[in-house]
């Protein structure tokens, strides 16, 4: 017996549309007052069902934008000591670069784990 995992199948191209909408939607932040953490959570809710895939993409996009959600206040804070504007900046780049390639490797049907996440939702 060999300890190599089984290759999951790869999801149809409707899944991962819907699983790389997940992690993209995160931009709507750039529209709207908390549209960063609205995004995800709207697309999520609306086509988990569809396919496990969509499900745990979803949950990851949502955990991590509740994670830079919660790293932006913090740093907002910070900015009263002037420390808090080059790391915030910092995490926006970073967010949105994490978020992009989220979106293509979802859309390639693999299972995409952001770094430094805090996962509250499983």
């Amino acid at each position: 017996m060999s300890d190599e995992p089984i290759p999951l199948p790869t999801p149809n191209a409707k899944v991962r549309q819907w699983a790389m909408f997940c992690h993209l939607a995160a931009f709507f932040g750039l529209l709207f007052p908390f549209g960063s953490l609205l995004g995800p959570l709207i697309v999520w809710q609306l086509k988990k069902d569809l396919d496990p895939y969509v499900d745990a993409q979803g949950k990851e996009a949502l955990n991590f934008q509740i994670t830079v959600a919660i790293v932006s206040m913090i740093y907002f804070l910070l900015m009263f000591v002037l420390v808090g504007f080059a790391l915030l900046g910092l995490v926006v780049i970073a967010a949105g670069i994490l978020a992009i390639i989220a979106a293509v490797k979802a859309n390639e049907g693999q299972p995409y784990r952001y770094p430094f996440t805090w996962r509250l939702i499983k």
